[in-house]
């Protein structure tokens, strides 16, 4: 998906007036996870603080992953949604039905020859929507 890097510089150059705002509405400094949330929310900066456990609030989520025990729900409801491409960057990271059982090598080779029809969905549905496709064996490696 391309990126559009005078809408990313625009949501950037606010940010700091944005901080700001919640700064004065919260009355005290804000913490990294609230700094993201608040960025993040779905149309204007609220009037009154927002109550833990109470409030429900909507966010515009920078890109969204999947991985592959669960994309496949998602992609189906999002084929059944008639859209052309997604909303925002999105990736398929196909990682979790790897069983760890003998070895990486013959568990990947398990786990390609298992859920080879599941994959190959998963790759030619992400192929179709420019969605990030990563394959078995692309994830994490440790040695």
């Amino acid at each position: 998906m391309a990126y559009d890097v005078q809408m990313i510089r625009e949501v950037y150059s606010q940010l700091p007036e944005r901080i700001d705002k919640i700064n004065k509405l919260l009355g005290r400094p804000l913490t990294l996870t609230e700094k993201i949330l608040y960025n993040h929310l779905a149309g204007e900066l609220p009037q009154v603080p927002f109550q833990r456990g109470e409030s429900y609030v909507n966010f515009n989520p920078d890109r969204v992953a999947m991985q592959d025990a669960t994309a496949q729900m998602a992609l189906l409801q999002f084929m059944q949604a008639g859209k052309a491409q997604t909303a925002v960057p999105s990736t398929v990271h196909c990682d979790h039905l790897i069983l760890a059982k003998t070895g990486a090598a013959e568990d990947l080779k398990i786990a390609e020859e298992v859920n080879k029809e599941f994959m190959t969905f998963l790759q030619s549905v992400s192929k179709k929507y420019g969605i990030g496709f990563w394959k078995p064996g692309a994830g994490i490696y440790i040695r």
